[in-house]
């Protein structure tokens, strides 16, 4: 099967193999669970998968359910009638039944309430719900996507996400790789996003120096592709000439450029010790894994530190890295 997933670039092995686990789900029916940080594009992973679905000429409804109020989101999703509660003046569909006979996408789901839970747990099992003032269920055809930058098994254990739930959604997870476990994608994306911003800001921007894009490379993206996109647009509209370069970059990047090579920059240079691992970590648990305190605490720059949890694969337990 010849399926197209635009816009998800990537030559890495672990972007090739999400390609490939996209290429084998895609065409199912299956409830699809994207994993990773925020910013590495689960959205459009999810427009890919609707895309390359036998729902593709159905809708695909997007809910950001960090975005709604708990007294707000009921309604959105399932709808109510009206005189369900003071201000429902007309009656309204819910993005479920919008959604009908095509792809719903609940992004940021473990931020969801115990009782918005318990009835996404009814869509999941019975494909029916119930609009807010009504005792009549409806049923739906729709196939669930979910996101989340949270880790769902952890909140499970803590009694903050069902457990139900969670194992309705976990039929296929995929975690997408942070842009820093990715680095080799790195010149596909900013040629990417540089052709993008020269059309859309009618510019003659082109490439990177050299000098740029090392630091580029050397910045750790909190915000992975999301920061990149951002840091290119911001890039194009300071550059006025066919080349951007590091002065057109923000300071936190350029700042790279003058200091040392972080660890792992090159292969000459020797481990660096273990003890220092074992004290940046437990600095990082002390401080509730806040960066910035961290950094601080260490009395080095939050570039460095980044550089540091990167080299040494740090991690919170039962997170993902920072």
């Amino acid at each position: 099967m010849n399926l197209e997933f635009p816009g998800i670039l990537g030559i890495s092995p672990r972007m090739r193999e999400i390609a490939r686990l996209l290429e084998l789900v895609a065409p199912s029916e299956a409830t699809v669970l994207l994993l990773g940080e925020t910013g590495t594009g689960k959205e459009l992973v999810a427009q890919a998968l609707h895309l390359n679905s036998r729902r593709s000429q159905g809708p695909f409804v997007v809910v950001n359910c960090a975005a709604l109020p708990e007294t707000l989101l009921e309604s959105e999703l399932f709808g109510h009638e009206k005189g369900a509660f003071t201000g429902a003046t007309a009656k309204k569909e819910g993005r479920f039944l919008l959604a009908h006979q095509g792809s719903v996408f609940l992004d940021e789901i473990g931020e969801l309430q115990p009782s918005t839970q318990a009835k996404i747990l009814r869509v999941l099992q019975s494909r029916e719900f119930e609009p807010l003032g009504s005792t009549r269920p409806l049923k739906v055809d729709v196939r669930i996507i979910a996101a989340t930058n949270r880790n769902l098994e952890a909140m499970v254990q803590q009694g903050a996400f069902r457990d139900d739930l969670y194992y309705r959604l976990h039929v296929f997870p995929l975690t997408l790789p942070a842009l820093r476990d990715r680095l080799e994608d790195l010149p596909l994306l900013v040629d990417f996003f540089l052709r993008r911003f020269r059309e859309k800001y009618h510019c003659p921007v082109k490439t990177l120096t050299p000098e740029a894009l090392q630091a580029l490379r050397r910045y750790a993206w909190p915000g992975n592709i999301r920061e990149l996109e951002n840091t290119l647009e911001r890039g194009v509209i300071l550059c006025q000439g066919g080349t951007l370069d590091l002065a057109h970059l923000p300071a936190s990047i350029q700042r790279l450029a003058q200091e040392p090579a972080g660890f792992g920059a090159s292969e000459a240079e020797p481990a660096p010790p273990e003890w220092e691992k074992e004290f940046i970590y437990q600095t990082l648990e002390k401080n509730a894994w806040n960066r910035q305190e961290a950094a601080q605490a260490l009395q080095i720059s939050l570039e460095e530190l980044d550089f540091k949890i990167r080299a040494y694969g740090l991690k919170a337990q039962g997170s993902y890295p920072p």
